[in-house]
């Protein structure tokens, strides 16, 4: 297995363990991380996002699968399945991940996802009705965000 790969199981492996520090060590310093409900987080912010969603975690399944990567570029499909603690629905949000490395981390990740599907598990018929529209798509990102500032103001 090419060392980038093992890095990447190591991140998932991690995540399953639902530990932040394993999977903010598989990072480099200056990472580059984006989603559909993020957006773009560098360094520190991906890190606290993560460790966010692990701490928030209580039903939380994570697996993963078509690891592969090479010295400059990896992928993965991994999957999320847990209950959203604002509706209390289940979502089972399946995700294909994009890497790129330097110095034996991750310095770029990319979660691509339909953020309208997820809106219809996580919201219910108002996700499903309206979570193709900007004006939703947007107010779950305010939400995200304001999220972490708030469980980053609580890191040391």
């Amino acid at each position: 297995m090419h060392p980038h790969a093992q890095l990447i199981q190591n991140f998932y492996a991690s995540f399953q363990r639902r530990d932040a520090a394993g999977m903010a060590a598989c990072y480099h310093p200056e990472v580059v991380f984006f989603d559909p409900v993020f957006m773009r987080l560098e360094g520190a912010r991906a890190a606290a996002m993560w460790q966010m969603l692990c701490g928030r975690a209580k039903d939380l399944e994570i697996s993963f699968s078509n690891v592969r990567a090479d010295d400059q570029i990896g992928a993965a499909h991994w999957e999320a399945i847990y209950t959203f603690s604002k509706t209390g629905r289940k979502v089972h949000n399946r995700i294909d991940a994009s890497f790129e490395f330097i110095d034996n981390r991750i310095i770029r990740h990319t979660d691509v996802f339909d953020l309208w599907k997820w809106a219809a598990m996580a919201l219910g018929p108002t996700g499903l009705l309206l979570g193709w529209t900007p004006v939703v798509q947007s107010a779950i990102r305010k939400d995200a965000r304001r999220s972490l500032e708030a469980a980053m103001e609580k890191l040391p």
